[in-house]
């Protein structure tokens, strides 16, 4: 019999919703949201009865019946670090998200909205999976020169656990027995070093460090960085705002979409060229570095996110980083399915769901 997993994933201004038995997506809807609405709202924990109300229209219309659903699963939002895994949805982790007490982002709302179901639906199990302060990060990794500065792991968590999963797969082997490295490489990138089922190393994607991407500045000279920080022709949160989305592509090329910077490059646009080879290249340096931290012992490097659709892209990279192990590319993500798949290996037994704050 198959198990029925409803999976729920809030961004800014939409909700993703989706049905699937096992593996299999039945349904799947994005509803989406005005932003006067939105603004109506005193912050992001606000919005979950609104949202809650509008994912029950959607099941409505789709027939279902909550209390046939046997798991809830959330996107993961801003936590305590943690490691990896799937795990129960607790009052302390409900607190610590509706209080924003780690960051403020619409993810916070994943698994208030899932726990609501689950409860709603006669106390059916509700997890979150692989959110995006995952950190297993090992000590050598976590220092900066500066005591105080240290690095911190923020990364696309759920996709390149999800991808790296079914690379071991495909490879006839678990999660846990394979070296990989994996570049998630979308709006933000970020390239893990995956070793044995833990990632031991990783940029923080959400602040910008690392390679350059579409929409972040990525990690710049620190000392030029400080004097324009302290030049009084900026201010902190315009400055933030370059870092994290206003840098990489859309400083340069004033966009953030890949396919146009290709079509300037088919125009014989040197200067959209230059940038495209240089992402590239400090993609492929990063993935390098990720090497050095598995101490060369890499079984697959995996290239996956929005960008990985580019075979050009993907190209520029592997030309430069082919020498390190062989090259997988999964082109996307699929958030969804890696939300019910973690679901499903609880549901299974093949994992136990981990406690938050245990």
């Amino acid at each position: 019999m198959a198990f029925r997993i409803l999976a729920i994933n809030p961004g800014s201004t939409s909700t993703k919703i989706a049905l699937f038995e096992d593996e299999q997506e039945k349904w799947s809807e994005t509803q989406r949201y005005d932003v006067d609405v939105l603004s109506h709202y005193a912050g992001i924990p606000a919005q979950e009865p609104f949202r809650l109300k509008e994912i029950k229209k959607t099941l409505q219309k789709h027939g279902e019946d909550i209390t046939t659903i046997d798991a809830f699963v959330g996107r993961g939002g801003l936590l305590r670090p943690i490691p990896g895994g799937t795990y129960n949805i607790s009052e302390r982790m409900l607190e610590d998200l509706r209080s924003c007490k780690y960051g403020a982002h619409a993810s916070n709302l994943g698994a208030p909205l899932a726990k609501h179901l689950a409860d709603e639906a006669g106390g059916k199990p509700a997890f979150i999976v692989d959110p995006v302060v995952v950190d297993e990060m090992i000590d050598e990794a976590r220092l900066s020169g500066l005591p105080g500065i240290d690095r911190k792991s923020i990364f696309h968590a759920l996709n390149q656990k999800a991808v790296a999963r079914r690379a071991a797969a495909e490879m006839g082997k678990k999660y846990e027995e394979v070296n990989l490295v994996v570049a998630h490489m979308g709006g933000g990138i970020s390239v893990g070093a995956h070793e044995k089922g833990r990632v031991i190393d990783v940029n923080n994607a959400l602040d910008g460090e690392g390679p350059f991407s579409p929409e972040r500045a990525g990690s710049l000279p620190a000392g030029e960085l400080v004097k324009y920080a302290f030049s009084g022709k900026i201010e902190m949160t315009e400055l933030l705002r370059k870092l994290t989305g206003k840098g990489g592509l859309v400083a340069h090329l004033g966009t953030n979409d890949l396919r146009e910077v290709e079509r300037r490059m088919d125009e014989k646009d040197k200067h959209a060229e230059l940038i495209f080879r240089a992402m590239a290249y400090q993609v492929a340096k990063e993935i390098a570095s990720r090497a050095a931290a598995l101490s060369g012992k890499v079984d697959l490097v995996v290239l996956t996110g929005g960008l990985a659709y580019s075979q050009r892209f993907v190209k520029e990279i592997e030309e430069r980083i082919s020498f390190i192990a062989p090259v997988k590319v999964y082109p996307g993500e699929d958030e969804m399915k890696a939300l019910a798949e973690g679901a499903l290996r609880v549901l299974r037994g093949e994992e136990v769901a981990r406690e938050y704050l245990d």
